[in-house]
């Protein structure tokens, strides 16, 4: 078997440090491992399959003798190391949504449209995290009639806000508990105890870039040019992974019967649906997961041909870290 030389670009924020992870879980191909970093974490080692690796500066100089490179790291650093990773002959997987929306960028989630991988130019994206979570829920009823449009509404973990908002949500329970006040760093607002109904900036009549995502990406992955989405985007007060509210308008009408048959055999897809028992997906089930459970399917009151469900997912694993591993497998299959 061929052995990869990989790096991680953000090996020291969640999403790096659950790559390396997943890369052991999974058994990937890797015969050496390259963990990148800012300067101020260069020279400190992490753990790969029980070993010390120590980590190196992020420059243009690292990427040479790589075959892949998954990028944890923002926007910002994406674009700024992008072209030495190509002009090095790597493939750069990118976490970030720098070149998501980019005509000659791939954007996958490998159980709807692996083929896309073999149109790469160096980049391949992964997608936002509540977009991954949601298309992989509702891909499979794509496949016996066509999604026009969706409503969608998100409840995303603090975690989603990386490695301080877990610990700004402990701080302010404590705090709270105590009778002290505390001062949010993390958030706009005090998230225990509370919703914040932002993520992103305004971007569109009124919507956050946030949730412009699920439509955007979602037209690019699932090749649904058309498609309409409403979404809103609520930071609740839960650890980790997202959830998802989600009323889906086909071009026919779909039964309750008929979507759980097609999904409980779906790609990625973990069906929990009964209501009578109390069975339904759950943010503390499904964390430390790679597959998204669907369930709550129930038919759509206001539109004749509408479906309602609810999706969770670990927007650290399927949502960002997993995904991009899984594209680098259908990479390493195809070579």
């Amino acid at each position: 078997m061929k052995l990869y030389t990989v790096a991680v670009l953000g090996a020291t924020g969640a999403v790096g440090q659950e790559m390396m992870k997943i890369l052991a879980e999974r058994n990937f191909p890797v015969g050496k491992l390259v963990p990148l970093a800012s300067a101020r974490s260069a020279g400190k080692t992490v753990k790969f399959k029980g070993e010390d690796v120590t980590i190196q500066e992020a420059c243009d100089a690292a990427f040479e003798g790589v075959d892949i490179v998954l990028g944890a790291a923002e926007n910002d650093i994406a674009k700024k190391f992008a072209p030495a990773i190509v002009k090095a002959g790597a493939v750069f997987v990118d976490n970030s949504s720098a070149f998501r929306l980019n005509p000659d960028v791939p954007l996958i989630v490998p159980e709807i449209n692996p083929e896309d991988v073999k149109n790469h130019h160096g980049i391949i994206s992964n997608p936002n995290c509540s977009t991954i979570i949601t298309v992989t829920a509702v891909n499979a009823l794509n496949k016996i009639a066509t999604i026009q449009a969706m409503t969608a509404s998100t409840y995303q973990a603090v975690s989603g806000a990386g490695a301080g908002g877990p610990i700004e949500l402990a701080n302010e329970v404590e705090a709270l508990r105590q009778g002290k006040t505390y001062d949010p760093k993390v958030f706009s607002y005090q998230i225990a105890y509370n919703l914040i109904p932002q993520i992103g900036g305004e971007q569109f009549e009124g919507y956050t870039s946030e949730e412009m995502k699920m439509q955007n990406e979602g037209r690019k992955i699932m090749h649904l040019p058309d498609l309409k989405v409403s979404c809103t985007c609520v930071r609740v007060p839960v650890v980790r992974s997202h959830s998802i509210s989600v009323s889906v308008y086909f071009d026919r009408h779909v039964t309750v019967e008929e979507a759980r048959q097609v999904l409980k055999d779906a790609p990625g897809v973990k069906l929990v649906d009964d209501l009578p028992n109390r069975k339904y997906p759950m943010p503390l089930d499904t964390s430390d997961q790679d597959i998204v459970f669907v369930g709550r399917i129930r038919p759509d009151l206001v539109f004749d041909n509408g479906l309602c469900l609810w999706c969770c997912g670990d927007q650290v694993r399927k949502g960002a870290a997993t995904n991009a591993i899984q594209i680098a497998e259908l990479l390493v299959k195809k070579a």
